[in-house]
């Protein structure tokens, strides 16, 4: 791998954990803010858990578990993006959780991007 590809390969990876971090803290203040008891526990967990499950290969910089992770993204997306929609009150705060799910996402594909094998190393066989 060239130094300047290794470069955006860190960079690339700093982004995702950022991102992780982001929507992480940001699902966690949406859930504050319209703290009722436990259908709000359950709520943090249903957005939480999902961003746990690939953090041990992230942080390797394991690239099949940043392919899956983006599944990871749809809770905190669809709570988002409801809220926003459906709850004036919380619109601020959803419109954070949706950005910052956006932002992961993208983060997640942009790192898949900068470590996808390159072309010299996948040569066609020869007949």
């Amino acid at each position: 791998m060239a130094a300047g590809n290794e470069r955006h390969r860190v960079l690339a990876h700093r982004w995702v954990l950022a991102g992780l971090l982001l929507l992480a803290g940001s699902s966690v203040a949406a859930v504050l803010m319209s703290w009722s008891g436990t259908p709000s526990a359950i709520l943090a967990l249903v957005l939480l858990l999902p961003l746990l499950a690939p953090l041990r290969g992230i942080a390797r910089g394991d690239r099949r578990t940043h392919a899956w992770a983006t599944l990871c993204v749809v809770p905190g997306f669809v709570y988002g993006l409801t809220e926003a929609v459906a709850n004036p009150g919380l619109r601020t705060v959803a419109a954070l959780v949706l950005g910052s799910s956006l932002a992961l996402f993208f983060a997640l594909v942009g790192y898949l991007r900068v470590t996808r094998p390159q072309a010299a190393d996948q040569a066609p066989p020869t007949p």
